[in-house]
């Protein structure tokens, strides 16, 4: 184990710091927001922040007030998912570090997530599919048992947690919707509205959104795919992709989409949002492989938090398929 301390956030040399005609060139700097992670600038606007940062104390209630939501009862443990060999990640470090670019670009969008409405939630079900239909979030709750799974969580960035989420298998759903033989992907759409998700790009022109991932029809039918409702007993938080997202724990996280108001069954390949930003960077399919480096940096290890909030990372290996191999190698083979 090696314990890495790195300077403050704040501490940053003027290089760092975008340049204004950089800034205002807007194809560049999609590329430079995207671009800027690990071993790049401390101000880069998607990338990974140097270490987490403690909520201020003027902060620490609201934190603890986004944390303090409804418990889920009667959750089964599925003991398939209990053991990762690593700690969970503490509640509060988990819950002030996060991405969510439709509220903004660095870490600390947390406070800003707390805009999203989720009161009365509806997730359309649509296209090849033999039964199309609208749940709210309290019937996906009761039609589908929910169970609890301990998983890896790996971002492209190079840093991990480990998860305790609550919810229920895609595969799931899939048995009720009944997709048709011509399905082959799966379309996933994040809430958005202009006046509420207000990320810091939105002013430099035509992004995107709203914020779309996808999968093959394969990927979703695995075992370890998940649709996740709640997180540490409790309801999701909005910073964590309340009241729907997807976990899929084999993948860079950026492929489990948040907030989740829109599923369809398509033929074809769907538009992505970081595939459509750059394809090179950000592959559709996008499997955490230690061997295969980001274009800026290595993913051969990642920085695991587990501790509170302003302590060291702990440096760790990266495994392939964030070490779910035995649940999905044989889909790539």
């Amino acid at each position: 184990m090696v314990l890495i301390r790195t300077p403050e956030i704040w501490n940053i040399p003027d290089s760092a710091v975008t340049a204004e005609k950089l800034y205002w060139n807007r194809r560049q700097f999609i590329k430079t927001i995207i671009g800027a992670g690990i071993g790049a600038s401390a101000m880069s606007l998607v990338g990974c922040q140097n270490k987490p940062q403690s909520a201020q104390p003027g902060e620490l209630t609201a934190l603890e007030k986004s944390l303090d939501l409804p418990e889920i009862e009667s959750v089964a443990k599925n003991p398939a998912f209990q053991k990762t060999g690593r700690p969970i990640t503490e509640a509060k470090v988990a819950g002030q570090y996060n991405n969510f670019y439709e509220f903004g670009a660095n870490k600390r969008i947390w406070l800003d997530a707390q805009n999203l409405p989720t009161k009365n939630w509806q997730v359309e079900i649509s296209g090849l599919v033999k039964n199309p239909r609208k749940y709210s979030i309290d019937e996906l709750k009761t039609e589908f048992p929910l169970e609890e799974r301990i998983y890896r969580f790996r971002c492209v960035e190079a840093w991990s947690m480990v998860l305790p989420w609550i919810g229920f298998p895609m595969k799931k759903l899939l048995a009720a919707v009944e997709p048709t033989s011509k399905a082959k992907f799966v379309s996933f759409s994040s809430f958005y509205d202009p006046e509420i998700t207000v990320g810091p790009a939105f002013h430099l022109g035509s992004l995107p959104w709203p914020y779309t991932e996808g999968l093959r029809i394969e990927e979703m039918a695995n075992d370890l795919a998940f649709f996740a409702v709640g997180l540490y007993g409790r309801d999701l938080p909005k910073q964590h992709g309340a009241p729907l997202r997807m976990v899929v724990p084999w993948k860079y996280g950026f492929k489990g989409a948040k907030s989740v108001v829109k599923i369809e069954f398509l033929d074809k390949q769907p538009a992505t949002y970081w595939n459509t930003l750059d394809s090179r960077e950000y592959p559709f399919e996008s499997n955490v492989n230690p061997s295969k480096p980001h274009p800026r940096w290595s993913q051969a290890t990642e920085r695991f938090i587990s501790t509170g909030p302003g302590l060291s990372w702990e440096i760790k290996e990266t495994l392939p398929y964030n070490g779910y191999g035995d649940y999905v190698a044989k889909l790539y083979s």
